[in-house]
């Protein structure tokens, strides 16, 4: 194979610069063009890719059939036909009785409908209009006519495709050949999904077989429930490998083959032994799950060093930087980063453009569907790197908005909620808010125009509101940045809606006068969406004693970021006592969410945290209370004449969703749907 001399160590190369070198060596070794094509049945075409231009191999239709049920004539006999002077005509001399698709008997060339024609005997028709030659008539090679083209190359293949291919007469089609994967998925630390699942088969099994009276095996029963969430939940320091389902999806999305082999431990030897199990199976790429680094167990770049070529250790883009490159017995090899984010983005860049080049599809990752959008909070970039930004989307009045959705690397549910990838390109210090960027789209733009975006307060039970809003065809998104930072949001256009709980020191009231103070220009339809119990989050079994907030200065706290309406109300209680925020250690650790505060406690980097009772709830904690809250929902009324708004005031104000809300943990629905008697105005 062709040999180009680089060491490269993790260095940043640009993205584009990173495919030529891959791009090049593919080319030297003429594994850069389309794959071959293979022969399939046409039950096994759906999807695939034409190899090669597929011509009719016979005329559809292959002779002249009738269109419709009636009576095959010869037009010039149906000459003189009129309402006031029906034409008779001889069945079986002048007229042929003919069904749809039946050939046109010799000498005829027109179809009278059977519902135009009265028959006064067996052997005789009456016509009230002449016919017109070719007058429902489907003529030999009306669709398609024998040698005509009927697909190109590189022709992904549609339902429709497989009706038109059979009926020129192919029973099936060479198509290109799915390029195949092999994954090797390397790390100490990883427990394979498939591992679980056999644990928990035998569970289940041994449920089943419990023998005994109703009242034991339902004790059985739940013992071994509690077994089964205990098998799921890995060990402190293992985790779960779910990155080669995530590419083995993609590769399959793209319409390669993938195939995952057993977890590899970090150790040279046994990653060699898989690379070459994985080479023995002639696959078209080898993928090396995780190891791509330069941490103390990362070899991915030296084994590709020493059995062939390194081109490329260090990729000039966020997420994804450790990416590695290099070519094994003329097989591409990526060394692909281990945090699922990273990873989910090299599949996109790198993976799956390979295989659509693979397929003769090489400009399908170029003209997936792409949007201009307004980001709605400022974003900074590495200026040398190509940043790719996960995004929600809606559409709020006029403007197309982009939210940014948490950067972190091994943020898994980034990618769950993303409806879009952002590219802010290298040399960009980022983009302000109100900036536009270019979103490559995962979900049709229509389903983002029925979307209703939530930006202000968390509150978990928005996720059950959604649920009932996806019912109807319509979908919440929404974005955490604590009370004020949804009225800032409102007052900027980048939201339908606000969720918001600020508690007004001087009146003990809820909300309104922030409305007045944010949005006094605005007018507001305020929408109480429940009130919640508010209180100090503490371990199992409160070992430290947590009663007050007079407690706290001796507990490790955990807090909300500033703006939130639970950060409010803790600094109003700890002003109205006395307690300087200083003595509270763990004043500054914020937390985006209430579940993220509850997180902490459970996980023991904190003591204590003000939060909501479900949150207490959800991570098997103990909950101190202090106060009831009014959570409300502030929509500005030019956003009232949203469907997908007008459907989830309808919601909430419904007895189903009020039951469903009233049935968790620390929510009282009394009130739920309705509008306070204050407003801003």
């Amino acid at each position: 194979m062709v040999k180009i001399n680089r060491n490269i160590y993790l260095e940043d190369i640009p993205l584009d610069e990173a495919r030529k070198r891959l791009e090049n060596v593919l080319r030297a070794v003429s594994k850069w063009n389309a794959l071959h094509g293979e022969m399939v049945g046409l039950r096994e075409a759906l999807g695939r890719v034409t190899a090669e231009p597929v011509w009719a191999k016979i005329s559809s239709p292959h002779y002249h059939a009738a269109a419709m049920d009636g009576y095959a004539v010869n037009a010039k006999d149906t000459l003189g036909a009129t309402e006031t002077q029906p034409l008779t005509l001889h069945v079986d001399e002048q007229a042929f009785a003919v069904d749809t698709g039946d050939p046109l008997p010799h000498g005829t060339n027109a179809v009278i409908m059977i519902e135009d024609v009265q028959q006064p005997d067996e052997h005789h028709i009456e016509i009230r209009a002449s016919a017109a030659p070719r007058q429902h008539v489907r003529l030999l090679g009306e669709d398609m006519v024998e040698t005509e083209l009927v697909l190109p190359v590189n022709h992904v293949i549609r339902p429709v495709d497989l009706g038109a291919l059979a009926g020129c007469g192919h029973h099936q089609v060479s198509v290109r050949r799915k390029p195949f994967v092999v994954l090797i998925p390397t790390g100490d630390e990883l427990v394979a999904v498939s591992d679980q699942q056999s644990a928990v088969s035998e569970i289940q099994e041994l449920t089943a077989k419990t023998p005994g009276a109703p009242g034991k095996k339902e004790k059985e029963r739940d013992e071994n429930a509690a077994e089964i969430v205990s098998v799921l939940r890995p060990e402190v320091g293992q985790i779960i490998e779910y990155n080669s389902l995530v590419l083995a999806g993609q590769i399959e999305q793209a319409g390669g083959k993938a195939e995952v082999m057993p977890i590899v431990p970090d150790q040279p030897d046994l990653l060699r032994q898989a690379l070459d199990e994985a080479m023995a199976q002639q696959p078209d790429l080898v993928l090396i799950l995780s190891g791509s680094s330069a941490g103390r167990d990362d070899y991915t770049a030296s084994i590709l060093r020493e059995k062939g070529e390194l081109l490329v250790h260090g990729v000039a883009v966020r997420p994804g930087h450790p990416v590695v490159m290099g070519m094994v017995a003329e097989t591409p090899v990526i060394g692909v980063p281990g945090y699922p984010v990273s990873a989910a983005l090299t599949g996109e860049i790198f993976i799956q453009p390979l295989l659509a080049q693979w397929r003769g599809q090489r400009k399908l990752h170029d003209t997936l569907p792409r949007v201009q959008a307004a980001i709605t909070r400022k974003v900074l970039s590495p200026i040398g790197d190509d940043d790719f930004l996960r995004v929600t989307l809606a559409q709020v009045g006029e403007r197309l908005l982009a939210t940014p959705l948490s950067r972190g690397a091994g943020v898994i549910t980034s990618l769950v909620r993303a409806d879009g990838l952002a590219h802010i390109p290298r040399f960009s210090e980022g983009v302000d808010i109100g900036g536009t960027v270019d979103v490559m789209l995962y979900r049709p733009i229509e389903e983002l125009q029925r979307a209703v975006l939530v930006i202000g307060s968390h509150d978990p039970m928005l996720d059950l509101l959604g649920q009932f809003l996806a019912a109807e065809g319509y979908r919440l998104a929404s974005n955490h940045v604590g009370s004020m930072g949804g009225l800032v949001a409102l007052r900027r256009g980048e939201a339908h809606l606000a969720g918001i709980h600020l508690l007004d020191p001087e009146t003990g009231e809820y909300n309104v006068s922030y409305l007045k103070k944010y949005l006094p220009e605005t007018p507001v339809r305020l929408v109480t969406f429940a009130h919640r119990e508010q209180g100090l989050i503490v371990a199992k079994g409160n070992p430290l004693n947590v009663q007050t907030f007079e407690d706290l200065p001796r507990a490790r706290y955990v807090n909300r970021q500033r703006g939130a309406g639970t950060r409010v109300l803790l600094d109003y209680e700890l002003e109205k006592r006395g307690i300087a925020v200083e003595s509270i250690s763990g004043y500054e650790h914020e937390a985006v969410t209430h579940m993220e505060v509850a997180a902490a406690v459970a996980s023991g980097i904190a003591d204590c945290g003000l939060g909501l009772r479900s949150g207490a709830v959800a991570m098997k904690l103990d909950f101190v209370s202090v106060a009831w809250e009014r959570y409300d929902l502030a929509i500005p009324e030019m956003h009232l004449i949203h469907a997908g708004v007008a459907v989830l005031l309808r919601i909430l104000g419904s007895d189903e969703f009020k039951r469903a809300l009233g049935a968790q943990a620390g929510y009282d629905v009394r009130e739920t749907g309705k509008v306070p008697a204050v407003s801003n105005e």
